[in-house]
């Protein structure tokens, strides 16, 4: 197969989940001589992308996503030994999580696959998540980005309370912090002062990738 053919493979296959397909083609990829960071980024993360635009279009929806996701996931474990001795780097650190008293986190998961998709490394703190959390994770872990999550009306104060703790621990200046969930809007960004807001998965994806430029 030529180059272009092996990443239409990797590409068509990440986009129909087909596990199987995607890890052949970066095997014959890599038995090819292809760049690495080629094979993910023109192939898997552009497959991802296409994902993200039909999931907000309405043309795909979140199993599609998920089960997309999956064989993008296996093709990155079989290329990622790889694309460390290539010396291919990340874009940087990301903590996610949802926030205290939320236990919703399928729009945040969505947001991890997505982000790790794009080429970051996510430090996902889970659901019902406490401002304390968040200040250990970003003393410990320093991201570029901290993404708040909330899915109820009564839990959206609770953003405050964390943006207020990072103020409070001297971190807030060191990080961009985005909020999104179903009720969040940007006015309520605005409002809270937050750096960034995102109305799904997909736009926090496009969102954090400006930051890598």
């Amino acid at each position: 197969m030529s180059s272009e053919e092996i990443l239409d493979q990797i590409y068509d296959g990440v986009l129909r989940g087909d596990t199987r397909t995607v890890t052949a083609g970066i095997q014959a990829g890599l038995a090819a001589g292809l760049d690495p960071q080629q094979l993910l980024d023109d192939a898997m993360v552009a497959a991802m992308e296409e994902i993200g635009h039909r999931f907000e279009s309405n043309e795909c929806f979140v199993p599609e996503m998920l089960i997309a996701a999956r064989a993008m996931k296996e093709g990155v474990s079989v290329l990622t030994p790889h694309l460390v001795d290539a010396g291919v780097r990340s874009l940087g650190k990301v903590v996610i999580g949802t926030v205290r008293g939320d236990v919703h986190d399928i729009g945040k998961n969505l947001v991890r696959i997505m982000m790790e998709s794009s080429g970051w490394e996510v430090i996902d703190l889970g659901v019902d998540v406490g401002p304390e959390r968040y200040v250990a994770a970003v003393q410990e872990h320093q991201p570029r980005i901290v993404g708040l999550s909330a899915l109820l009306t009564t839990t959206m104060p609770n953003m405050k309370l964390i943006i207020d703790a990072l103020k409070n621990a001297g971190v807030r200046d060191q990080v961009k912090v985005m909020i999104g969930g179903a009720p969040v809007t940007q006015e309520y960004a605005r409002q809270l002062g937050a750096d960034l807001y995102a109305l799904d998965a997909a736009a926090a994806a496009e969102i954090a990738k400006t930051l890598a430029m």
